[in-house]
């Protein structure tokens, strides 16, 4: 009878935390933070400070140009209303990285 061993787990695929840009509101300085999880790019927003709310921005970026995009026009959005722009673009997330 052969032996027949599982396929020992397979360690997730996590980058590390890339800093993409930072920006600054009434609330204080802030940081977008890039990572790659299992071959996709997830993008968060947290305080320079580490004191605060960090915010999921968006969890499947998979290019360099929708990620470039979506930086871009984040912090423009953040320049335009002086806040933290998830809060204005998707005032109902209550996604907490």
């Amino acid at each position: 009878m052969p032996d027949h061993h599982p396929a020992p787990p397979q360690a997730a695929s996590v980058g590390a935390l890339v800093e993409l840009s930072r920006y600054r509101v009434a609330t204080g300085e802030r940081i977008l933070r890039g990572q790659r999880i299992l071959g996709v790019v997830r993008v968060t927003d947290a305080p320079a400070d580490g004191d605060g709310r960090t915010y999921v921005v968006e969890r499947e970026l998979t290019s360099k140009a929708e990620l470039a995009g979506l930086v871009a026009h984040y912090v423009d959005h953040a320049r335009k209303c002086d806040d933290i722009p998830l809060l204005h673009l998707y005032p109902d997330n209550g996604e907490v990285a």
